[in-house]
């Protein structure tokens, strides 16, 4: 069966929590296999990376430094997330405007 790769892309992240992933299609999974977070300004921004499961988030970093100009990978390695149908996953800056978002995504894996 072929997968359906997919890339979400989110520009100017700050510091109101941006959904850029919602697996909201039933009986479906997903898969991330890439998170990369960009930093835009001329300072130092911690972001947060979390996964919201019904009311409760699960951070996959938590206020981790992001230089200027620099990025962040936190997934490699050939390491995978798996996200339940209704998962979503956020980015949030401690800084306005200040984060590029790349998720890379493999679409309803069978179950």
């Amino acid at each position: 069966m072929a997968q359906n790769f997919r890339n979400y892309l989110n520009q100017n992240i700050g510091i109101t929590p941006v959904s850029v992933l919602n697996t909201a299609a039933v009986d479906s999974y997903d898969c991330l296999i890439s998170i990369r977070l960009a930093n835009t300004t001329s300072s130092t921004v911690n972001a947060d990376v979390y996964i919201k499961r019904s009311a409760t988030d699960y951070y996959l970093i938590k206020t981790v430094p992001i230089i200027s100009g620099g990025s962040l990978e936190l997934i490699d390695g050939g390491s995978k997330i798996v996200l339940e149908s209704g998962d979503e996953l956020y980015v949030k800056s401690d800084t306005a405007t200040s984060i590029d978002c790349i998720v890379g995504a493999v679409d309803s894996i069978s179950s």
